[in-house]
């Protein structure tokens, strides 16, 4: 069996089910999908409020965190997954997403879906290469 590793912070969210935020194998992390969830506990409404774009920008960020964890960066990302629940969206999530990935462009694919977690616009999962 591969050694396994757990990546959890409290700077991204939470799980809310039963996985971890992200897993090592090998020389990849894998990070489970994230949604626009605020990391601050302290907040009565974990949900981030606003479009799609605020949206984008929240599950990027909680990808950050998880990645600075494993003292990654967004360049050590090699592919991505987007799950969004809106196709004609498309446009203004690939707008955030360019500020992100700049230079740097991993491998994705991107899928519409019938729902997500929390009656959310977008999910995002990564694999990132370590080394």
């Amino acid at each position: 069996m591969a050694d396994l590793e757990t990546v959890s912070t409290t700077e991204a969210p939470a799980a809310i089910g039963p996985y971890s935020q992200g897993v090592k194998c090998g020389n990849l992390l894998f990070v489970s999908g994230q949604i626009p969830l605020d990391p601050d506990p302290k907040r009565d409404d974990d949900l981030i409020k606003g479009g799609i774009e605020v949206q984008t920008k929240q599950v990027l960020e909680n990808i950050k965190a998880i990645l600075r964890e494993a003292d990654l960066e967004l360049t050590d990302v090699v592919k991505t997954t987007l799950f969004i629940s809106n196709m004609e969206d498309f446009e203004q999530i690939n707008g955030v997403y360019s500020e992100y990935f700049t230079h740097h462009k991993p491998a994705r694919a991107c899928v519409e879906v019938a729902r997500l977690p929390k009656g959310v616009g977008i999910e995002i999962e990564i694999i990132a290469s370590i080394d």
